[in-house]
């Protein structure tokens, strides 16, 4: 009697998680729980790819890469630069066009009036500028006080972060789309977090450049995420998972909303999903 062939490996469900930072994969204290950390080692130990998508640029992702062992690739200021862990270096880095964003932020002002300022610069180094009267949340994150507003374009940047003094988030950042989003683009990616940049960039750009060195499609690919910074990553995927925490724009376009970012939300899915 002839001994039976093995049995074929199930296909994997989706070959990429796509998964957010801030709001999606850490907790409030910036940790990743114990079992949000084994789903997502037992997901890729079966073959899947992981793929960090976040908002940050390198220098404020790096820490988190490291703590989380992360040696692929990260798909860091929201579209504009993607990383190589393990080998430390940008592999692609989009620049705004300074001119344009001051003529933005000029069009902004004269709608809203003055605006609270902050600039991310380019590279695996750039620092954080923050201007008089910007709220930086806390944390561990550095940044550097800027008095002088002439040095906000000293430098190549990848964004310019906005705050108003009485307009909520949603409100600065659909005052500036009505009258920059020719010129920049606008997207609100946490408390207190409206930012400009080049037009066009979202994180689907990155996270798309960034599938395609692992040779994975759209259709292969599962997101997670919390702000609507989100949304051109759940366009672009084939499922879209929001957290129960995210902001009601996000959820309104997700395939499905899950635990939230203190509940494990990710783990949720990936255990049901991958039948961990």
């Amino acid at each position: 009697m002839s001994a039976s062939a093995p049995t074929a490996a199930a296909p994997l469900p989706y070959k990429l998680i796509a998964t957010d930072l801030d709001g999606t994969l850490l907790r409030p204290d910036e940790t990743i729980s114990v079992r949000t950390r084994q789903a997502l080692a037992a997901a890729t130990a079966a073959g899947a790819a992981h793929i960090v998508v976040t908002g940050r640029s390198v220098p404020w992702t790096r820490h988190i890469l490291e703590a989380l062992d992360y040696h692929g690739l990260a798909v860091c200021g929201q579209g504009g630069q993607v990383y190589h862990a393990g080998e430390q270096r940008l592999l692609t880095s989009v620049t705004l066009d300074r001119q344009l964003a001051g003529l933005a932020l000029s069009k902004i002002e004269a709608e809203v009036g003055p605006l609270f300022l902050a600039a991310s610069r380019d590279g695996l180094d750039g620092q954080v500028l923050v201007g008089p009267g910007y709220r930086v949340q806390e944390g561990p994150l550095p940044n550097v006080l800027m008095d002088d507003p002439g040095e906000l374009w000293a430098a190549p940047l990848n964004k310019v972060y906005l705050q108003h003094p009485t307009l909520d988030d949603d409100a600065l950042a659909h005052a500036a789309r009505q009258v920059a989003g020719d010129l920049v683009g606008v997207t609100m990616a946490g408390p207190g977090v409206v930012e400009l940049l080049p037009l066009g960039l979202t994180k689907a750009t990155g996270l798309s450049l960034a599938a395609r060195r692992l040779g994975i499609t759209a259709k292969e690919t599962v997101a997670f995420g919390d702000m609507p910074n989100d949304i051109p990553m759940f366009a672009w995927a084939a499922h879209g998972v929001a957290m129960a925490n995210a902001h009601d724009e996000l959820k309104a376009v997700a395939d499905e909303v899950t635990a939230s970012h203190e509940d494990d939300g990710i783990a949720v899915v990936l255990e049901r999903v991958y039948g961990l």
